[in-house]
């Protein structure tokens, strides 16, 4: 396997079951994701789990067409995983304000024409939204608040954010005929 080889013939020879291919694949952006995962969450050990979780997801999912744009997707799936660790709080709490800023400030810096592609069919796509599904959308997914935060907030129940988060993100799905879902679960 020469050392050229593009992402969309190491994704073809992937769903095949190659292993040659999927180390390329991890050789060629292990690096890059855990820097990107680093530059917002501080914390070695947890950026370390967030790439090791999407590389065997990718494996684990190697037989279905997920991507033509690897780069793009990987990268989404690191910042999925990092809003997620924020949102739940599984990193302490001295840096969750410091991983908020440092996250908005990666997703400011990014000029990737498919990523800002996919912000305009979402936001598009929230401002069609009734007002209370789109208010607890945005407070979860920007604001990275906690179903019972949103729920405190809203006056509401754990289980009313819940299924309105659901609700919302299944009709994302729809929309995206999964292309891009996997890299708006933020």
């Amino acid at each position: 396997m020469s050392s050229e080889t593009t992402d969309i013939e190491l994704l073809a020879l992937l769903r095949t079951g190659d292993h040659d291919a999927f180390t390329r694949i991890y050789q060629r952006y292990w690096e890059s994701l855990y820097r990107s995962g680093y530059a917002i969450l501080q914390d070695a050990d947890v950026c370390d789990d967030i790439v090791q979780d999407i590389f065997v997801w990718l494996w684990n999912n190697r037989e279905k067409h997920i991507t033509d744009h690897l780069a793009p997707y990987l990268h989404a799936a690191v910042r999925y995983k990092v809003a997620n660790v924020i949102r739940h709080g599984k990193i302490r709490s001295e840096y969750v304000e410091q991983a908020k800023a440092n996250y908005h400030k990666a997703m400011e810096g990014d000029h990737n024409t498919e990523l800002l592609e996919l912000q305009e069919i979402i936001a598009q796509f929230t401002d069609r939204l009734p007002t209370r599904a789109r208010q607890i959308f945005r407070m979860s997914r920007e604001e990275f608040l906690s179903n019972r935060e949103i729920a405190k907030q809203l006056g509401i129940s754990e289980k009313t954010v819940e299924n309105q988060i659901n609700l919302t993100l299944n009709k994302l799905r729809i929309i995206l005929g999964g292309k891009y879902f996997w890299s708006v679960l933020l």
